[in-house]
């Protein structure tokens, strides 16, 4: 089950509620999720478990009895693809267990913060699978490829600190919420442009010619507000 909650405009609050099951996903849960956050005004999403994890990953009973695994993979992927792609930015803020198919959701955000109860691993490795929501395409961009074989090939635990060193994380503090909430006092245009510009996987050169253009756009949008901070 897939929470939603608007704060003020400035910060949806999407909770994976299955806390009987980690948080462990279904077919509808993913469609669920992935429209939660697609369909979000706010400029920042919170994206956090219920209970005493964040999510288990794929309901193993489910991925038991497929009869098409390949399409629930697919499935897994688009609703990691829509969190990277959302205009919203999205803050992941673990607490406790994320396993599996929950680290590669957390892969997709734009920040991961984890209190220092959280705990990571991909335990697929044990029973003959890996994480195939986007995992192998993610992990190594963010931790760098000697960190993500070693955690992916061996299946072992990392806690918060270690999430932090790989950069796996990017803080670990006692109330992942607060930098949501830090984040959502930017401008919004702002937000999305540098989300758009940082995930852009194009050419250099064409990076640098969009990077300018929002940049160009930005100044034209807060003129008034740059110049109210020149005698700061």
């Amino acid at each position: 089950m897939i929470r939603t909650r608007d704060d003020d405009g400035t910060v949806r609050v999407v909770t994976i509620d299955r806390p009987a099951r980690r948080n462990a996903l279904r077919p509808d849960d993913l469609t669920a999720l992935r429209a939660a956050v697609a369909d979000a005004d706010a400029p920042v999403t919170y994206l956090r478990g219920a209970g005493d994890a964040f999510c288990a990953g794929a309901d193993l009973d489910v991925v038991a009895s497929l009869d098409d695994p390949e399409s629930f993979a697919r499935a897994g992927q688009r609703t990691a693809g829509a969190i990277a792609d959302a205009e919203t930015v999205v803050v992941c803020g673990i607490d406790g267990a994320a396993r599996g198919g929950g680290v590669e959701l957390a892969l997709a955000a734009d920040i991961r913060v984890a209190t220092p109860a959280a705990t990571f691993a991909e335990p697929g490795v044990a029973f003959g699978l890996f994480g195939a929501w986007g995992g192998t395409v993610r992990l190594p961009r963010v931790m760098g490829e000697g960190d993500a074989l070693d955690f992916a090939l061996s299946g072992r635990m990392l806690d918060a600190d270690e999430a932090l060193r790989t950069g796996l994380v990017s803080r670990v503090v006692d109330d992942p919420r607060s930098v949501a909430d830090a984040v959502a006092t930017g401008k919004p245009d702002a937000l999305r442009a540098i989300k758009r510009r940082v995930r852009d996987r194009r050419d250099d050169e064409t990076q640098e010619r969009a990077e300018a253009t929002s940049f160009a756009d930005l100044v034209r949008a807060h003129a008034d507000d740059i110049a109210a901070t020149r005698g700061e």
